[in-house]
């Protein structure tokens, strides 16, 4: 925790609400696209890369994207939609990535990783550091003396 508090306030700033914000704002855009553009990011992705059911699971993901992503972007029940959204990005990774490293290799998959990585990542810690001060988590929970 010690380390939280020397990197978690730059110039007022907690580092708890930059992230929040920063992997909420990416999941709540990617989750109005799968409404938006159903053939090429909702339904249509979903049935191309196996995914079962793809006219029920895309709106279904694009849903939980979508609230878990502006829940994150203002702090309320953060842990909570960190948990959903670890399921879903672990999901995209194993059924996008997974057989891509398989088929173009490393360097390839890397590459087109990156934003899947770092939101697990970004998930991680606010599962772990929770929403932080400047969250309405931090306002709904009792206050410690």
């Amino acid at each position: 925790m010690k380390l939280l508090r020397i990197v978690g306030d730059a110039r007022g700033v907690p580092a708890n609400g930059i992230v929040r914000v920063l992997v909420g704002a990416v999941f709540l855009s990617e989750g109005i696209q799968k409404f938006l553009f159903p053939a090429s990011l909702g339904a249509g992705r979903f049935e191309h890369i196996g995914i079962p059911i793809p006219q029920v699971s895309a709106p279904f993901v694009g849903a939980v994207e979508t609230v878990c992503g502006a829940l994150l972007c203002v702090g309320c029940f953060t842990r909570l939609a960190a948990i959903l959204l670890l399921v879903d990005i672990v999901v995209a990774i194993a059924t996008t990535k997974v057989p891509m490293l398989a088929s173009k290799g490393f360097w390839p998959t890397a590459h087109e990783a990156r934003t899947d990585w770092s939101m697990l990542l970004g998930l991680a810690f606010l599962l772990v550091a929770g929403g932080g001060e400047r969250s309405i988590d931090a306002h709904l929970a009792p206050r410690r003396k």
